[in-house]
């Protein structure tokens, strides 16, 4: 009987998952099954080389992904430009793509020993809206291919420290992106802000503003005023320990628990918008008691950042507390430290 309960979830998850891809005929998208059809790059696929019409970026502060490196990609069709937005997402023109490539250098102490590229996740934008599709990579690293209903596979490499790694890597179902990239029951971009974008990336030609690079190819017009900028959350020279802590909630956090997102009725806004200290977590009691608050009475409690249930939450693997809690199985020591320091620092102000 379990064995037949356990055959009807799983089909029924693929039906749910397989009715949730999106492969209609789209006058902006035209979906391919291998990445290679998109001619994204040029050359041999592993090596990332953008075509011409495809721009590099990154973000000030990144999104954790368990350890995973990064590169993205943007194509936005000739002729079309990008309205711009001090506060909110960027509104992209219909037929843009953004391409995310996940990977693990062998050696992240040495980049030249190469890297594998585990997965490589579009977001187009077509006329009903935003769509997400992600791609496995073959062993042989030629091609990658559509699969919307994820996959679980393991990262080996060895970290910045020597130490070899072997962890779990999960690679997302479409809906798992849905929830993710959901602002009103609307599937939208992450990091496609000013604020995450207004930072230098070293382009082939030298190093550069990405947002001035990208009005010099005619993406899109700044204006004459400041444009904000996050801080690095690993840089202190970017910013205060308040300023990475923020940067780091608000990219990690704040996609959701804002005040249009999956997590709004939760109370606990973390974007980068948010001023009021109860929202922000500051003695905000949980909404439910129980493990995913680990009976902590407060989100955040100045100076006691291990009485803090943010921490308590970041902190956990356990599928009923991690947050965020969508397909990340390890803890990022590094972010908890620094989220950590900074409510420590909170009972000194």
């Amino acid at each position: 009987m379990k064995k037949i309960v356990i055959t009807v979830i799983v089909l029924s998850c693929m039906f749910v998952v397989l009715s949730f891809s999106n492969k209609q005929t789209d006058p902006y998208f035209q979906f391919h099954e291998n990445l290679s059809e998109y001619n994204f790059f040029k050359g041999e696929l592993n090596k990332l080389q953008p075509a011409d019409d495809i721009i590099p970026y990154d973000l000030n502060t990144p999104l954790f992904t368990d350890y995973a490196e990064k590169a993205r990609f943007i194509k936005v069709p000739a002729g079309k430009k990008i309205s711009y937005n001090a506060d909110h997402l960027f509104d992209m023109p219909l037929g843009t793509v953004l391409i995310k490539n996940f990977y693990f250098y062998n050696d992240v102490r040495k980049p030249e020993l190469g890297r594998r590229i585990i997965e490589t996740r579009l977001l187009a934008h077509m006329q009903d809206g935003w769509h997400t599709y992600q791609y496995i990579w073959n062993e042989e690293q030629t091609d990658a291919v559509f699969e919307p209903i994820g996959d679980v596979t393991t990262a080996e490499y060895i970290d910045a420290a020597g130490k070899k790694i072997k962890a779990e890597y999960v690679v997302p179902s479409q809906p798992q992106c849905k929830g993710c990239h959901s602002r009103r029951d609307t599937i939208v971009p992450i990091g496609m802000a000013a604020r995450h974008l207004n930072g230098d990336y070293a382009y082939a030609t030298g190093k550069q503003n990405q947002l001035q690079y990208w009005q010099q190819r005619g993406l899109i017009v700044l204006p004459s005023t400041t444009i904000p900028a996050n801080a690095k959350w690993n840089d202190e020279q970017s910013g205060s320990l308040n300023d990475r802590a923020r940067a780091y909630l608000d990219i990690n956090c704040g996609h959701c628990h804002n005040a249009y997102g999956p997590a709004s009725t939760s109370g606990l806004l973390l974007d980068i918008h948010t001023s009021n200290p109860t929202a922000l977590g500051i003695f905000k009691t949980p909404v439910a008691a129980g493990r995913g608050s680990g009976n902590l009475k407060y989100a955040i409690e100045p100076g006691k950042p291990n009485q803090s249930f943010l921490v308590y939450r970041m902190n956990s693997t356990d599928v009923g507390i991690a947050m965020p809690e969508l397909v990340r199985t390890r803890i990022h020591k590094e972010g908890v430290a620094l989220i950590s320091k900074w409510i420590k620092e909170l009972e000194k102000n």
